[in-house]
Order: structure tokens, then C-alpha cells, then sequence
């Protein structure tokens, strides 16, 4: 009979709350790499996912991912609301009580749209953006997890291996990324005007972030306090490294300088890779173990390798995705999808790949990559021009041009020289702005003018923000 073990339970409650770090990490990361003018709109995006995916998870979205079967396509709503979950032992693991696994879980739900969120960067709709979360949760991420996580889910019972996301997570979010770029079209100045990162030690930090939480993201995936949850931790570590290390170096080459940015973003792309291998790859078949870690160290050079000719192919075709999701999102994950079908070994996971002698594996691995890219690319398409149509997607060109922190959420994120300060609050005037409540804003904008509210003009361009 299952039994709540106390070490297993506390692993992943532990694991959890460094999932969840994951999320405001990667709103460092991302806020980071904006222009300083969109740098809270940016941020929000991340956070603001938290409590909009944490209602959704708890009232249906657990349910239609991981309740009970309908079709091999999405479970019912029995669990709605919670209603069933409790605090004991199963359905999906027999050792920590059916409530963790669900909050577990929802962390995972938390990260898979804001990651997305890096696509359409410095030009969306917040209102928009509330609306698409909660659409693209319940039609895409709910289904998706439930073909390969979910009892009866078809990708599952096909055989496609997935530890702890790469298909769930990565390639549905990344390839959403890749559609979203597509219809938000480019954003003012692109190719034009530079776009350069406002501040590279935020993206730093979040990638640091990013790393340590990817820990709980793969090892925590065991759902134990084991061997296996080890050796996800170990190949989790060492995919990161051998990621960094490649891109940084291709961007040495390339360039002819070591990219900060280049290295950060590689240890995400190698991240990226192991995360659907991670319980299934970490020894070589040969029996005396020989180069047991040459699967972690390929898939990681893969992924910083395939990622970094990623955005060269996109800034070759020039569509704007402005933070680079699909590239290291859905190829990352496309990459340690497929390099799963080739490393695993039975001895690890207790399915092997093309290297244990299952080269059917591969096929198997090819099918779960191209339903998810099918399905989260046309879907995503689908949801963004309905709310194209009813709500719009992008906020107007003279609120792009003065940013969305002003435009969208009436605050800015630094303090700046009183010059800098009028010509913003005569650039939200022009837009029917109300005034910033900060009071130096007011007094340096509005009262330096004898209390009279500038004439409208044009808003002012990038530089003289």
C-alpha cells in the first residue's frame, strides 16, 4: 500500500520552493537584457504569473492535466478545485502525499508562460498578456503535460520519454514563443535603433538563479530522496557547465570577444537539454562504466552549440523574438529530446536509447517532438489572433516608444535626471497619461511649469530617453 515517506515528502517540498525560484529568476534574467524603459513591464510579466497560474492550477488546471483520462488527450475535471487531492499517498507516486505532487507540479505550470513572455518583450498588452496566460494554460500546457505526464496520456503510453520537461515545458514554450514573435510582428526600431541589455548583472544573476533552481526543477522530478534524484543532480550540474562553456566559446569565435551574456545564456541552453534526460541518461552501458558522464557533458555541448546557431539563424531572418525563446527554449529542448532517445540506458531510467541497442526509442522521441511543436505552435497562433481581433496584442507605437513601464503600469524602475523626468511625464501627457504619483516626478514635471500641464507633442524618440 503507498506510504507517505517523511525524506521523500520533505525532497519535494524542497524542490518545489526551488522551482518556484526559478520564476523570479528568470524575471532578473530577462528584465536584465531590456531596454531600462521596459524593464518593470518585463519583470511583472514573471511575477504576475505566479498568482494568475497558481488560481488556474488549483481550480481546473491540475485536473486537466494529471485527472482521470479522457481519450489520451486531457483528464476531466474531478479534481476540480482540489476536490480529491489529499494528503495521502498516489496516484502518481506512492511515497509523498497527493497534495505535494500537485503543488510540485503547478510550479512547473508557473515557469512554462513566463517563459514564453520573452518573445513579445517591450511591446505587448498587459491586459492582453493576463488574458492569453490563462487561455494558453488551459489549452495548451493542461493538455500537453497530460499526453506525456498524465495517467492514460498518449505520448506516455507511446513510450516518449520526458523526465522532467523538455517536451512539457520547453518545446511547448518555446515554439509558442516562435509563434507569438511571428504576430506580434517587430517591435519599433528593430533593426534600426539599438536594442541593447539595459543591465547584464541583472541577467547574471537571474541565470544564477535559473541554475540553482533547476536542481529542484530535474533532480526533484524523482519524486524521491534517492539514487535517482542524485544522478539528476550530477548530469543537471554538468549539461549546465558543458553549455556555457560552448557557447562562450562559439561566441569567442564568432565575435572575437567572450560574451557575459553568451555564457549565461548558455547554461541555460545546456539546462535546457538535460532536462528531458536527466532521469534517464548518466552511465555508459559498457559494464565497467567507462565515461559514465560523456552522455551529460554531449547533450550539454549540444545544447550550448545548437542554441547559440539558433540566434544567428534568427537575427539572419530577422524576426523578432526579442529575448530569444525559441532558440534556446524550443531548440534546447527539441535537441535534449532527441539526444534522450540516444543516451538513455536502462540501467538508469529502466528504458534504454539508441546507445542501450533501442533505436526505436528515437521514433518514439521524434513523435512527441513534432506533436508538440504542431500542436503548441498552431493553438498558441489560434489563441493570439482571437485576442489580436477582440482585445489587441500590442500597446500603440508612441507607448512602445516612451515604454511600457510608464505606458502600461504608470511606474518607472530608476530614478533619473530631472531633464529625463519632464521629458517622460511630456511624453505620458501626450498619450492622456495620468501623471506619475511619485511626488519628484510631479514637482520636477508639472510644477516646474508653474503648475500648467505641457502642450501635447510628439512622444520623444529612444535617445532622449
Amino acid at each position: 500500500m503507498p506510504t507517505v515517506d517523511s525524506g521523500d515528502t520533505a525532497w519535494v517540498l524542497v524542490s518545489a520552493a526551488l522551482v518556484m525560484l526559478m520564476t523570479p529568476g528568470l524575471a532578473f534574467f530577462y528584465g536584465g537584457l531590456v531596454r531600462h524603459k521596459n524593464v518593470l513591464s518585463t519583470v511583472m510579466h514573471s511575477f504576475i504569473i505566479i498568482p494568475v497560474v497558481s488560481v488556474v492550477w488549483v481550480l481546473w488546471g491540475y485536473s486537466l492535466a494529471f485527472g482521470p483520462d479522457q481519450g489520451g488527450f486531457i483528464g476531466n475535471l474531478e479534481w476540480f478545485g482540489l476536490r480529491n487531492v489529499g494528503m495521502e499517498a498516489g496516484p502518481y507516486s506512492d511515497t509523498i502525499p497527493h497534495q505535494v505532487f500537485m503543488l510540485y507540479q503547478m510550479m512547473f505550470a508557473i515557469i512554462t508562460p513566463a517563459l514564453i513572455t520573452g518573445a513579445f518583450a517591450e511591446r505587448a498588452k498587459f491586459s492582453t498578456f493576463l488574458v492569453f496566460t490563462i487561455l494558453w494554460m488551459t489549452s495548451v500546457y493542461a493538455p500537453v503535460a497530460h499526453w506525456v505526464w498524465g495517467t492514460g496520456g498518449w505520448l506516455g503510453e507511446l513510450g516518449a520519454l520526458d523526465f522532467a520537461g523538455g517536451t512539457v515545458v520547453h518545446i511547448s514554450s518555446g515554439v509558442a514563443a516562435l509563434a507569438a514573435a511571428l504576430l506580434f510582428g517587430r517591435r519599433a526600431g528593430f533593426g534600426r535603433e539599438p536594442m541593447e541589455p539595459h543591465d547584464i548583472t541583472y541577467a547574471v544573476l537571474g541565470a544564477a538563479l535559473l541554475w540553482f533552481g533547476w536542481f529542484g526543477f530535474n533532480a526533484g522530478s524523482a519524486l524521491t530522496a534517492g539514487g535517482l534524484a542524485g544522478n539528476a543532480f550530477v548530469v543537471t550540474n554538468t549539461a549546465a557547465a558543458a553549455g556555457a562553456l560552448t557557447w562562450l566559446l562559439m561566441s569567442w569565435w564568432f565575435t572575437r570577444k567572450p560574451s557575459v551574456v553568451g555564457g549565461a545564456a548558455g547554461a541555460v541552453a545546456g539546462l535546457v537539454a538535460i532536462t528531458p534526460a536527466a532521469g534517464f541518461v548518466g552511465s555508459w552501458p559498457a559494464a565497467d562504466g567507462y565515461l559514465n558522464i560523456m552522455p551529460a557533458i554531449l547533450i550539454g555541448v549540444g545544447g550550448g552549440a545548437f542554441c547559440y546557431l539558433a540566434t544567428r539563424l534568427r537575427s539572419f531572418l530577422q524576426f523578432d523574438d526579442a529575448l530569444d525563446v525559441w532558440a534556446v527554449h524550443g531548440v534546447g529542448g527539441t535537441w535534449g529530446s532527441f539526444a534522450t532517445g540516444i543516451f538513455a540506458v536502462a540501467a538508469v531510467g529502466g528504458v534504454g536509447g539508441a546507445i542501450d541497442g533501442e533505436v526505436g526509442q528515437l521514433g518514439k522521441q521524434l513523435v512527441g517532438i513534432g506533436a508538440a511543436w504542431g500542436y503548441s505552435f498552431v493553438v498558441t497562433l489560434v489563441i493570439l489572433k482571437v485576442l489580436d481581433l477582440v482585445m489587441g496584442l500590442r500597446v500603440s507605437e508612441e507607448e512602445e516608444l516612451v515604454g511600457l513601464d510608464v505606458s502600461q503600469h504608470g511606474e518607472r524602475a530608476y530614478s533619473a535626471p530631472v531633464g529625463v523626468l519632464s521629458t517622460v511625464a511630456a511624453a505620458a501627457h501626450s498619450l492622456e497619461l495620468e501623471p506619475m504619483s511619485d511626488s519628484s516626478l510631479r514637482s520636477t514635471a508639472w510644477e516646474d511649469r508653474g503648475g500648467q500641464r505641457p502642450p501635447r507633442q510628439v512622444a520623444p524618440s529612444q535617445e532622449s530617453l
